[in-house]
């Protein structure tokens, strides 16, 4: 099969990245030809606004490079992964025009909130969700706290549900979650044209024995992920069981300075992936105390393939990846006294612990391979040729 995979990098590499990354290699090694386009929000630094403006709503200059791969490529399917802000939606209509099926990944929200993550002062923020125009993102300055940024969001949003490009112009979207598939079904993307395929972890990093006696932390370290959550627990839990924290992001030096005055939390900074791996290995659990639905957390994927455990909000994505008794336990979101007990009951049931880790990685196995997920991929790709088939018939 020939794929063309169009991605649109922010200025900051995520995990959105690293995905599509993970995608390209899985197909290329399983021997289809991969074609790219791709963009980079850096190059927008310095433009005025309104050429970012423009350029979000529809780029010309993207469309016709589009055209060009699509005329010298000849894909069987378009894969889009992230057209935020300089592709723009005119690449659906590139691919349309030249009858190439296309499919749309969902790693956020942008399609029903402008700040695409349903989060805001502190909490979880339903407000856009199936409005016709996203007023409220733009009252409240929710993208990057400006209201003239987000607004550019929000045209974006509300030209293009006007002219039915998301619900006309993709043959299939890819859900990371059956909660995510919810939510865009509720914001008015047709259910049929929606699909679950989780993200999946590529190599298998093997299972560890979990000896390392400490709890961990993955993750960015900013308001939305509940660090303050966690540090606020380990107050509480007394230190039994020390915790060590990864990662980088605003709340770095608050980390740092917590864990110089507080027993039993350590902070090792942002680490190499195979370094996480092997912490993980290591690890009683993972603790993630997101307070936001999130889109698909690799890092819980990643735990469960090295056989770890997940003390998870209650929230999103995270009540529905982790099996509460199964591969981990569930949580009250922002609820440090709920979290303390948690760890405290699992620090107590080692017996309960052991199992855990085998369901973790019994998990893994079973939802998260590479091989499992290029079979789901491939079905997803048919589906979307079928349906644009059926359309010129």
């Amino acid at each position: 099969m020939r794929v063309l995979v169009l991605h649109n990098r922010y200025r900051e590499p995520g995990g959105e990245d690293a995905v599509v990354e993970a995608e390209c290699f899985l197909l290329r090694d399983a021997g289809c030809e991969v074609h790219r386009l791709d963009a980079d929000n850096r190059e927008f630094d310095g433009a005025g606004p309104l050429r970012v403006a423009c350029q979000a709503v529809w780029s010309v200059s993207a469309g016709r490079a589009l055209t060009r791969l699509l005329e010298g490529s000849r894909p069987d399917v378009v894969h889009v992964h992230n057209t935020f802000v300089r592709l723009s939606p005119s690449v659906y209509y590139a691919a349309r025009a030249r009858g190439v099926p296309v499919v749309q990944t969902l790693h956020n929200y942008r399609l029903l909130c402008p700040a695409a993550t349903f989060f805001r002062n502190g909490g979880v923020c339903e407000k856009c969700l199936g409005k016709a125009v996203p007023w409220p993102g733009v009252v409240y300055g929710c993208w990057r706290g400006s209201r003239s940024q987000t607004a550019v969001v929000a045209t974006v949003l509300t030209l293009h549900r006007w002219l039915k490009t998301w619900t006309e112009q993709v043959d299939v979207y890819v859900a990371l979650t059956e909660f995510a598939r919810r939510k865009f079904v509720e914001g008015g993307i047709p259910a049929d044209k929606i699909v679950v395929k989780p993200n999946f972890v590529h190599p298998d990093p093997g299972p560890g024995e979990g000896k390392g006696g400490y709890a961990l932390f993955v993750g960015r370290l900013a308001p939305e992920k509940g660090i303050a959550t966690l540090l606020a627990a380990w107050r509480k839990f007394g230190g039994r069981l020390p915790v060590r924290v990864v990662g980088d992001g605003p709340l770095a030096a608050e980390v740092a300075a917590a864990a110089a005055r507080q027993p039993g939390v350590t902070y090792l900074g942002r680490l190499p992936r195979e370094k996480v791996l092997g912490l993980m290995r290591e690890a009683a659990f993972l603790v993630f105390p997101s307070e936001w639905y999130e889109g698909f957390p690799l890092t819980i994927a990643e735990a469960f393939a090295t056989g770890l455990p997940v003390v998870a909000s209650d929230l999103g994505a995270m009540a529905e990846l982790v099996d509460h008794g199964r591969t981990g336990l569930h949580f009250r979101p922002g609820d440090p006294d709920d979290l303390a007990a948690k760890v405290d009951w699992l620090v107590s049931h080692p017996a309960e612990l052991s199992k855990m880790r085998r369901e973790a990685r019994a998990e893994y196995e079973a939802r998260y391979t590479a091989e499992r997920n290029y079979q789901m991929l491939m079905n997803i790709y048919r589906q979307a040729m079928d349906v644009r088939a059926g359309s010129k018939t």
